[in-house]
């Protein structure tokens, strides 16, 4: 597969047609305060199924699953929004993890994510609250198969273009997706092709739902506050000034004190993504931020505050406007 950009390509926004939007962060099985954030922000339980009286959408951002203690609640919660159209779900990549760490790769007795002690860890919860409900747990595994990566959306009042993606809008690799696979969905040739080391797809799953890591120098590692020993760590990709790494970190967990002072080496800087302030808004999650809830940049809102961890479950109110404001995030504390 040829990975040269497609000549005088062209994506425009799929035009919207609700009356509003409200953007949630990753849940991590946190149904009860879902229910709660929901209902602060005017949604209704109709029928079974949350709608908004004055037809806004939620789009979720991804990571529904994993962690929590109501995984399986969240999960129903949310894919019975989006099956009556009052919701629409973008993957995180515990969802994607989820679909190839439970799918067969073409070596005998092999997972296309292999199944080691730390990628069993991740899912623990998932399948422990699965466990009696297979079927239940394949039906969701080919539903989140079905979903996008990425959404570009132009509000139908304003006209104002905004995105979401779960952790990073790489503009190159979002149109060589576009221009292999029609929009931001998947398929199970993507799945698969996925799990090949340096492939398309496989770069492209792990920008957009992952972000851009950097590794730790020498082959270094680091235990995160969650317990996972890990050999790199997660940056902006809106740090156009940055001149140390310290200053490109974008992740709860320092890096080493030598490491954050030292200067980005050009290697690395070349690996970076720049999302310019003249780009439509966009919304991401995957960064476990703490704090109050506030515009990263005049065009950029993370929806994640670590609700799984006790944080608060987060939403931002978009209703078409250019620049992002601070009194539009709505959220819900999440109690132990």
């Amino acid at each position: 597969m040829t990975e040269t950009m497609p000549k005088q390509s062209y994506y425009p926004p799929v035009t919207g047609t609700a009356n509003g939007y409200d953007l949630i962060g990753d849940v991590h099985g946190c149904a009860q305060s879902l229910e709660r954030l929901l209902q602060m922000l005017g949604y209704q339980k109709i029928g079974g199924v949350y709608r908004h009286p004055q037809q806004r959408q939620v789009i979720f951002l991804g990571d529904i699953i994993d962690r929590g203690p109501r995984i399986r609640e969240a999960l129903h919660l949310v894919r019975d929004m989006v099956e009556q159209g009052s919701a629409q779900m973008i993957l995180g990549n515990h969802e994607f993890n989820a679909i190839t760490y439970s799918t067969p790769s073409a070596t005998a007795g092999e997972y296309l994510r292999p199944h080691t002690p730390a990628n069993a860890r991740q899912i623990t919860e998932t399948l422990e609250q699965f466990a009696h409900h297979p079927q239940e747990w394949q039906a969701f595994l080919r539903w989140f198969a079905e979903l996008p990566l990425f959404l570009e959306i132009q509000h139908p009042q304003t006209r104002q273009v905004f995105r979401a993606v779960h952790a990073c809008w790489d503009q190159q690799l979002i149109d060589l997706h576009r221009a292999t696979y029609g929009d931001g969905h998947i398929d199970w040739l993507f799945i698969n092709r996925s799990a090949q080391k340096g492939s398309l797809e496989a770069r492209t799953k792990q920008r957009l739902t992952g972000g851009v890591d950097l590794p730790l120098p020498d082959g270094q590692t680091m235990v995160s506050s969650d317990g996972y020993v890990r050999r790199a760590f997660r940056t902006k990709f809106w740090g156009h000034t940055a001149r140390t790494y310290g200053q490109l970190l974008f992740q709860p967990d320092p890096i080493p004190e030598h490491i954050a002072q030292a200067e980005i080496a050009p290697e690395h800087r070349s690996q970076m993504v720049y999302y310019d302030k003249s780009e439509p808004p966009l919304f991401i999650g995957h960064y476990w931020l703490k704090g109050q809830p506030r515009p990263l940049a005049p065009n950029l809102a993370c929806l994640d505050y670590s609700a799984v961890k006790y944080g608060r479950l987060v939403a931002y109110r978009m209703d078409g406007e250019a620049q992002l404001q601070p009194d539009k995030f709505v959220w819900v504390y999440v109690d132990p």
